[in-house]
């Protein structure tokens, strides 16, 4: 069965080789074409320059490198302007002032400057998985955040939030209201985190081609130097490295893949609270 076996794997790990060199030539005509597309300029040349301004907005300190890491570093590799908006301070065990400088550590291994971080730390927004934070009031903050730095490019969770987390999903709810309602311009594209499989979701890099071939409007892959790092920037959240997290960082494919859907807009039946 070697004889069979053997080759399969080459042809197998080649074939990962390709999607991320692939990936890497197409992705940054891929945010070119979704920004284009919603300011109505019609398509560019390759070669032209388009000006994304991310928001990445997050609940919990350490959600950026756990599940954002390979978009934060391909974007800040093609030069994009990236801002996180961090609604919680994590302070679930009591350790919010330590996680606060945790995340801004994290980010500037990642790339986002400090004064392109906002933490926020406000009662109604407690860390906690069993607390309803209010879609209105969420809303309100990322549209105001949006407005103030005139973002084009908001990322965050999906309905499942990757790891089902309350206030991961409350994020989804807020910003698929904000896509209803049309309370950000039709040049801000809405972007959610695909939340995949428990299967897939510790398959590390081996989950490319998978992602590769499932239809998604944005993919972002970061290889071996991006990995290590997106370690790093776990490692630096020291509060929150228990045993399970070596195993998620080395097994997770969101240590290495994200795909994103675009969140569509226009009227829809929505609980706002």
């Amino acid at each position: 069965m070697s004889f069979i076996i053997v080759p399969m794997v080459i042809f197998y790990f080649i074939w990962i080789t390709f999607i991320y060199y692939r990936n890497r030539r197409t992705v940054d005509k891929s945010l070119k074409c979704i920004v284009n597309s919603l300011s109505n300029r019609g398509a560019i040349a390759a070669s032209d320059d388009v000006d994304v301004r991310a928001l990445i907005v997050t609940a919990h300190p350490d959600d950026e490198c756990m599940f954002f890491a390979p978009t934060i570093i391909r974007l800040v590799e093609l030069n994009a302007t990236v801002r996180l908006l961090c609604l919680s301070a994590g302070n679930y065990y009591n350790q919010g002032t330590q996680r606060k400088k945790e995340l801004l550590n994290s980010c500037a291994l990642l790339g986002i400057p400090a004064s392109h971080v906002t933490i926020l730390d406000q009662k109604e927004l407690p860390d906690d998985p069993s607390a309803e934070w209010r879609i209105s009031l969420i809303s309100s903050l990322i549209r105001k955040h949006v407005r103030s730095h005139s973002s084009n490019m908001v990322l965050t969770f999906d309905g499942r939030g990757v790891s089902g987390h309350a206030n991961h999903t409350a994020i989804h709810e807020a910003v698929s209201h904000l896509a209803s309602t049309g309370q950000v311009t039709d040049d801000c594209c809405l972007l959610s985190l695909d939340t995949v499989g428990l299967f897939r979701k510790y398959l590390s890099f081996l989950e490319l081609p998978v992602s590769w071939l499932w239809p998604s409007a944005l993919c972002c892959v970061t290889g071996p130097r991006g990995y290590a790092k997106a370690k790093a920037a776990m490692f630096c959240h020291v509060t929150q490295i228990l045993w399970f997290r070596h195993l998620y960082i080395f097994f997770s494919r969101y240590m290495f893949i994200n795909t994103f859907q675009m969140l569509p807009r226009g009227p829809r039946n929505l609980k706002i609270y």
